[in-house]
């Protein structure tokens, strides 16, 4: 029975539950939120089981349908990356760089400290495989600005978005913010008499000779209105006199007869600030690679040459037992040029990783990632439920879930479900 309405358990869909916000998690389908990001605010929700809201609306519908399983979309990625996976290697972390950034990793649960200080408020632990699943929540990473470069168009972002000092990582890497810091770069320079940005007037490369002008109307002048994906756009601009980027700039965002110059100048901009994104986002993958041990290990591997990509496709002369295999989801990762070289030319530079290293690291796109890895999760859950006992609820320890879920995906689950 769900919600008061008789259902045998066969007429049961188990639902994989994909939330992408910090949660206090008690069990696999039980969580409650903390905060949100990535600019939702829903005050009401804060403190609640997510689960639970969501159960109740769909038994409202009078749906067949339990949920079987809380997941965070990087664990959702870090599952779908583990059942697609190319060879034997285990996946060690999942990760997102779309429209926010998180990651989630396999860690040993001796080095898990909070376990012992939370006590009954951590869940039943099981210890039979040693590991559970990590959601780091990187976005959080260097709140007080104290660790990595800011500037002040980062700090006006966070000062003007509606949670201020929360997110400061994920503000300076995600699709979400990384068009409104290109666009308050654009604007402080308009504003600025001295800079010939969208004041050139009759340029020699202007191919329609007229005085460049900002409608009033413009999107460059409303918080958000520079969408991310015109980074990808002049990025990706080959055309002579960069024609695409300003077309762009003529049609989105209402600058007509923007000159060569201006184009090539917006997008210089627009460069250094997806390469930084991609270049802090090597951040947290070293840290999660260095933490877990992966490197220790002596190896005589190939290093990637300068300017190469050293993707799956190239990591063919490095012992598949070497490899660490990382599975990444999202429009940053997946649609920006180059953003996986820009992340794997940062990991070279880390002294402890180097290009040795950095050979060693595969990564894949884990694609519909979060949803897939739900999915699969949920699959798992029903299963281990129904096994245990038809009159259970599907809310059991967390760790004794996840803990062995790699595995049990890996061994048993690479099937067409």
């Amino acid at each position: 029975m769900l919600g008061g309405t008789k259902f045998t358990e066969e007429e049961i869909f188990s639902l994989g539950f994909t939330f992408s916000f910090p949660v206090q998690q008690y069990g696999i389908n039980k969580g409650t939120l903390i905060r949100w990001t990535k600019g939702f605010d829903i005050p009401d929700a804060v403190g609640k089981d997510v689960c639970a809201l969501l159960q109740k609306e769909i038994d409202a519908l009078h749906l067949p349908i339990r949920v079987a399983a809380l997941v965070n979309d990087t664990v959702g990625t870090l599952m779908a990356r583990s059942y697609t996976s190319p060879g034997k290697t285990g996946t060690l972390l999942g990760a997102i760089f779309g429209t926010g950034t998180n990651g989630a990793y396999v860690e040993k649960l001796d080095r898990i400290k909070k376990l012992a200080k939370m006590g009954k408020d951590a869940g039943e632990v099981n210890n039979s495989t040693g590991e559970m699943i990590v959601n780091t929540e990187w976005g959080s990473f260097d709140n007080h600005l104290s660790v990595l470069p800011v500037t002040s168009y980062d700090k006006s972002l966070d000062a003007d978005s509606n949670n201020p000092g929360i997110q400061m990582f994920e503000k300076r890497v995600s699709g979400m913010f990384l068009g409104e810091i290109l666009r308050r770069c654009i604007v402080d320079l308009v504003n600025d008499k001295s800079v010939p940005l969208f004041k050139d007037e009759h340029s020699n490369q202007n191919d329609v000779h007229s005085t460049t002008n900002i409608h009033d109307q413009s999107s460059l002048y409303q918080q958000y209105g520079l969408d991310t994906s015109f980074l990808s756009i002049t990025s990706g601009d080959n055309s002579a006199g960069l024609k695409v980027t300003r077309q762009s700039l003529d049609s989105e965002y209402g600058v007509s007869a923007a000159s060569a110059e201006d184009a090539e100048a917006v997008r210089l901009i627009a460069a250094a600030i997806g390469k930084r994104a991609a270049r802090l986002s090597a951040v947290p993958i070293a840290a999660v690679v260095l933490a877990t041990g992966k490197l220790d290990a002596p190896r005589d591997v190939a290093t990637t040459e300068p300017g190469k990509q050293a993707g799956a496709d190239l990591s063919g002369d490095v012992n598949e037992e070497d490899i660490i295999d990382i599975g990444v989801d999202g429009s940053l990762v997946e649609f920006y040029p180059n953003f996986e070289e820009y992340i794997r030319e940062a990991l070279r530079e880390v002294p402890e990783i180097g290009p040795q290293g950095e050979r060693r690291i595969r990564i894949g796109i884990a694609k519909d990632g979060s949803g897939v890895g739900a999915a699969l999760i949920a699959l798992v859950a029903d299963r281990a439920m129904r096994a245990d006992s038809p009159n259970d609820s599907a809310a059991g320890s967390v760790s004794s879930f996840l803990s062995g879920l790699i595995d049990n995906v890996n061994r048993n689950l690479k099937i067409r479900v």
